[in-house]
């Protein structure tokens, strides 16, 4: 078992897809200082933070997401965060995330007593559900609570696209799965003696205003700054060679579908790029499949990318824009009030 266990935590990044990681011998600049805050405070470089790397930018404001919203030591303790990103990662059906998230949950203490968050999460993955009356926890934990479901939401949306179902081997045997992970999930700690302290890494990315919608971050510095920081980076790398239709279009089908994912063919993705102009449809297809519908994805999608966008880099900016653009539509209806359920009585 610990020999599996081992070989996982050293080839890890042999699980992404798509793009190759920066090995971490290899790592310079941005790259080796995000590593190691990521090696120090979380005890690994885990395949859903290195998938970025290839993209020095989004790679920072991915740490910096996860870091000030699930890692940091704020009022919100880490079971209860584990049992958000447990519970939207289930509503997005995101395996590879449940299965890394819930076996972290069991490794800590007080998990048992998230049960009324997480249903609360899973209910409200989208935005407020109808008939919900009150949030079961304070408005002064709502940026951690928040944050984390805004920062899995991201997450889940990459890890689709570019990371297997599991993060256990296929040829693992099933009744060894559970011991493996959770031996996994205990290596997701700090190091000895270190204090993963709000706002530390901030640093990381320049100062940038926080996005509409999201005021509910507001009260903690370190989850606004985080969130404002990351969408700032994300979207001037995307300004730099996304062409702006497909930017446009990319709003505009979130704004159509307003949280409900289209499907279940793809007649929705042939209408909403008519009209584009050839060369940017592959761009405008994939970008509106990351942020919708990343189950629909396909190899097809990524070569038609690949021909005319043919590098790590813009594959994984690409990515991150959509996904990080659609998580932050989401976390902007958190703040919707609640909506009354329908009568029925007639």
């Amino acid at each position: 078992m610990r020999p599996l266990v081992r070989i996982m935590l050293r080839d890890s990044l042999r699980q992404i897809r798509h793009i190759a990681a920066v090995p971490h011998a290899e790592a310079r600049g941005p790259v080796a200082e995000v590593y190691a805050q990521a090696r120090r405070e979380f005890g690994v470089v885990a395949p859903p933070l290195a998938l970025h790397s290839p993209a020095p930018e989004a790679l920072a404001a991915s740490w910096l997401l996860l870091r000030e919203t699930l890692l940091a030591q704020g009022r919100v303790s880490r079971a209860a965060k584990e049992a958000v990103a447990t519970a939207i990662s289930r509503a997005n059906d995101c395996p590879y995330c449940v299965e890394v998230h819930e076996a972290k949950l069991a490794t800590l203490a007080g998990a048992d007593a998230h049960g009324p968050l997480a249903d609360w999460a899973d209910r409200n993955a989208l935005g407020p559900a109808e008939g919900e009356e009150q949030r079961p926890f304070d408005a002064a934990d709502a940026p951690e609570i928040l944050g984390t479901a805004v920062t899995f939401h991201y997450l889940n949306r990459m890890v689709r696209l570019f990371l297997p179902d599991s993060p256990v081997p296929d040829a693992a045997p099933a009744k060894g799965r559970g011991p493996v992970m959770r031996m996994v999930a205990r290596a997701m700690r700090p190091d000895a003696g270190t204090t993963v302290t709000p706002g530390t890494a901030l640093g990381l990315l320049p100062t940038a205003p926080l996005p509409a919608g999201l005021d509910w971050a507001r009260p903690n510095p370190a989850v606004a700054g985080a969130l404002a920081r990351a969408v700032a980076s994300v979207d001037a790398a995307a300004e730099r060679w996304v062409p702006e239709p497909v930017r446009d279009l990319l709003h505009t089908e979130l704004a159509v579908h307003d949280g409900a994912v289209p499907g279940p063919t793809r007649t929705w993705l042939g209408e909403a790029t008519e009209g584009l102009d050839a060369g940017h449809v592959p761009a405008a297809r994939l970008a509106l499949l990351v942020a919708l519908n990343p189950h629909q994805i396909t190899d097809a999608d990524l070569k038609e990318f690949r021909a005319f966008h043919p590098g790590d880099r813009e594959l994984v900016e690409l990515a991150s824009w959509a996904a990080l653009t659609a998580a932050v539509r989401i976390g902007a209806r958190f703040t919707e009030p609640a909506r009354p359920l329908t009568s029925t009585a007639g």
